[in-house]
């Protein structure tokens, strides 16, 4: 299997790894392009538009590439042979996807898009293996050119409130981090009490509006959580019982159904690529593992969103209430019960 090299924004040792354009990989109705219908070239990563303009998110994918391949070996994932690049119904705005895997990374993947209107996504993730405990790397940027919508965490692997071993064994060390950052990127307003059990002490929810100082903030963010992410990573040790080796898998799978059914970005798919595409997308590359990490279905671990007619109900939250303030104090301890809940 050929690995990535990090000199060069993409080099790698075979090349046509890399190409984003793919000819016959996806079956359903909007296929990956090479060509637009005028038949010029979609622009690719390395020449789209807003790439003069010096804030590209793609930036922040060179970076974590080339800092994951100094801390691991990185190699192809076998999804980037059928999702690299897209093209979207206006025939304009492409959704570019690179995948990878390393040792103790399942599955390293990211999806940028950049429209013609100024618009920039961010989906960046990193799944470890079963074999390790490790928090899944998470990053959901939204940027259009007034405004930004921002979630970076470590989103923890197993529930913080009730095991508090692997709050203190993950989290503690990065309380510092997280309060840098809470006071650069403050709180964005509500939260729903659904999501927030998928949110660590440190996570980074914010919206501010577009600006060449806060989108430096941002990038100093994301870096440094990534950072912090690699570091944990390398101390990591591999699990050996089987019993933990599957409630790690599992609770990764219970992770995977809850963002393949309610991640608020999914509409902004949906818009680009049709319904169809957006749901084997989500399923099959974004939120890889839904189909094969577990036979559990969000019924079985969200049980309070069934209705009456067995389907799944499509409110973001059934308890009603969301975090108008941030729940967590100084010291990382939830105090939910204390700030406004609305």
């Amino acid at each position: 299997m050929e690995c990535f090299s990090s000199p060069g924004w993409f080099s790698i040792s075979t090349p046509s790894f890399l190409g984003l354009k793919s000819k016959n990989k996806l079956s359903l109705n909007r296929k990956c392009r090479s060509f637009n219908k005028d038949g010029s070239r979609c622009m690719s990563m390395s020449q789209t538009a807003d790439e003069s303009s010096g804030f590209s998110y793609k930036k922040l994918i060179h970076f974590a590439l080339e800092e994951t391949n100094t801390h691991t070996l990185l190699a192809p994932s076998p999804l980037q042979e059928k999702y690299s690049s897209l093209l979207a119904m206006d025939d304009k705005t492409e959704l570019q996807m690179l995948s990878f895997e390393a040792p103790k990374i399942r599955l390293l993947r990211s999806l940028c898009i950049e429209g013609s209107d100024g618009m920039q996504v961010l989906d960046f993730a990193a799944f470890p293996k079963p074999e390790f405990d490790l928090p899944i790397f998470c990053a959901n940027f939204f940027t259009t050119a007034k405004m930004n919508i921002i979630v970076l965490d470590l989103n923890p692997l197993h529930d913080i409130m009730d095991q508090e071993d692997y709050k203190e064994k993950y989290y503690k060390d990065l309380i510092p981090l997280g309060l840098k950052y809470s006071e650069l990127l403050p709180w964005g307003g509500k939260l729903t009490s659904e999501s927030l059990r998928f949110f660590s002490p440190i996570v980074i929810w914010t919206r501010f509006s577009s600006s060449p100082h806060n989108h430096s903030v941002l990038f100093s963010a994301f870096k440094e959580y990534y950072q912090a992410w690699l570091e944990l990573m390398n101390r990591s040790d591999e699990e050996t019982d089987a019993f933990q080796i599957a409630l790690n898998c599992e609770a990764q799978h219970k992770y995977l159904t809850w963002r393949s059914e309610k991640d608020p970005g999914h509409g902004v798919l949906k818009r680009l690529i049709g319904e169809d595409l957006a749901k084997n997308v989500i399923r099959e590359f974004l939120f890889n593992g839904v189909s094969d990490l577990g036979s559990k279905t969000f019924l079985d671990y969200f049980p309070e969103y069934r209705c009456e007619d067995g389907k799944v109900n499509e409110k973001r939250s059934m308890i009603g209430k969301s975090f108008e303030n941030r729940p967590w104090n100084a010291r990382g301890e939830f105090i939910g019960d204390r700030v406004k809940i609305v």
